[in-house]
């Protein structure tokens, strides 16, 4: 059937793509003997670190990733954006996403793309082969097309994602177990529509490792003596991701290039910072009414808030419905904030950030409208939260100890002409296409392709 089908779909050579949300390069490289297929992959053909985006979280990343361009292009900034000239907020879903995706290039080569999992893609696309939408989605019944699909993944239990209030539990065996029962069931269905073999690219996602990393990180990272069953609970998870990831590797045939990548990378999580409550503290943000829980609550005399993740926007007159910072007092505002973020250090002495990143530096683009104005990249170990119920205090903890970075994402190509070299999520679109032979207007991506010309 494998033959025949193919015979059906484009020519030419194949791609199958394989997300591991958050997996840091340095935690593969780092542990061979927990990644010997990951490990024979980079032998044979090519890996490394990549830098992922700003900011570095997987609403936005994921649309990077999948596009080639930037979020002034997708229109997608983070888990939650601001409505133009208006203080009301929204989920991103697949439908705002504004740039072109490589599987839409692909089908439009007169090539098959099934794509699975991928976060940022609710509701379903229904000029593809077949998706089901990852992170965010309601559910299978809704997130599949077409209905074939639909009915193969609710006859074998798959889920779109984990049940993270688990995590934030002390003992984090009955989280482990979800996390197992959800990866296996993803493995099971990849596998299946792998080797129906009637596709030119196969786009999915395995989001379960952020999740584990969110909770087990920072056991992984303190090592074995500090937190024993964790420790091992992780490498134990990470043994069987390696090992579903050979088993698939093991199903392609010779024209078809598997390809593995993180969106961003992962580190230890000291401290939770509240930004928004930094900015009341240095009076920065007022509020309407003592009962405040979202942006619209925010008062005229408010010169900036936060959005998640380190998004910091002025309340800027003629933006903003009620904007306290006069147009010609913009440039001066912002640096005055953008000097203050950098002097802002944690309870440890260290900075709070990395760098901070001016909206003219990180996005552009037909969409660049709703750009925060200052974007923070944090140190390791500062995980930057904005909610609007108010805090006591900047610095805090919570449940997870494990938190996103922008460097150290990682990516594996089975093919040694793809040298993995100063490279970054933008890359790997146009990466896709020209392994796949896929033609594109180059100066359409913010990145560029790795294979050897």
């Amino acid at each position: 059937m494998g033959l025949f089908d193919r015979l059906r779909g484009g020519d030419g050579p194949r791609v199958a793509f394989f997300g591991i949300d958050g997996v840091p390069y340095s935690l593969i490289a780092d542990n061979p003997d927990t990644f010997p297929n990951l490990t024979e992959l980079a032998a044979e053909g090519s890996s490394g670190a990549i830098d992922s985006i700003v900011p570095p979280e997987s609403s936005a990343c994921w649309p990077a990733l999948t596009t080639g361009v930037n979020p002034g292009e997708t229109g997608v900034y983070g888990f939650q954006d601001r409505e133009n000239g208006s203080y009301d907020t929204y989920v991103p879903m697949g439908r705002d996403v504004r740039a072109t995706r490589i599987w839409d290039r692909v089908e439009n080569a007169d090539r098959r793309a099934s794509v699975m999992n991928v976060p940022v893609t609710f509701p379903p696309q229904r000029d593809v082969q077949r998706m089901v939408s990852g992170f965010l989605s309601p559910g299978v019944e809704k997130a599949a097309y077409p209905d074939d699909l639909r009915e193969h993944l609710e006859n074998n239990d798959y889920r779109i994602d984990v049940n993270a209030k688990l995590g934030h539990k002390d003992d984090k065996a009955e989280f482990m177990e979800d996390a197992h029962r959800t990866i296996d069931a993803r493995f099971e269905n990849f596998k299946h529509y792998i080797q129906e073999d009637d596709w030119d690219l196969f786009f999915g996602v395995f989001m379960t490792t952020d999740r584990v990393n969110h909770f087990l990180f920072g056991d992984y990272e303190a090592g074995e003596e500090a937190s024993p069953e964790d420790y091992e609970y992780f490498l134990e998870f990470y043994e069987k991701v390696d090992r579903y990831l050979g088993e698939l590797r093991g199903m392609l045939d010779d024209d078809t290039t598997m390809m593995v990548a993180s969106d961003h990378g992962f580190t230890t999580l000291d401290y939770e910072v509240h930004c928004n409550a930094w900015l009341e503290r240095e009076g920065w943000l007022e509020y309407d009414t003592d009962g405040h829980d979202e942006l619209g609550d925010i008062s005229e005399e408010a010169r900036a808030y936060s959005l998640i993740p380190g998004r910091f926007y002025l309340n800027l007159e003629g933006r903003e419905p009620n904007g306290g910072v006069p147009q010609d007092e913009y440039e001066e505002t912002r640096a005055e904030l953008k000097e203050a973020l950098e002097n802002l250090t944690g309870p440890n002495g260290e900075p709070v950030a990395d760098r901070v990143v001016t909206k003219e530096e990180a996005y552009r683009g037909a969409h660049d409208d709703i750009a925060p104005d200052l974007t923070v990249v944090p140190n390791h170990g500062f995980d930057l939260k904005s909610g609007f119920k108010g805090h006591d205090e900047v610095f805090g903890t919570g449940p997870r100890n494990g938190m996103h970075s922008f460097d150290n994402a990682c990516l594996f190509i089975d093919d040694p002409d793809c040298p993995v070299e100063d490279a970054d999520l933008y890359d790997i679109g146009p990466t896709v296409l020209d392994l796949m032979d896929v033609d594109y207007d180059r100066p359409e991506f913010d990145g560029g392709s790795l294979v050897k010309q």
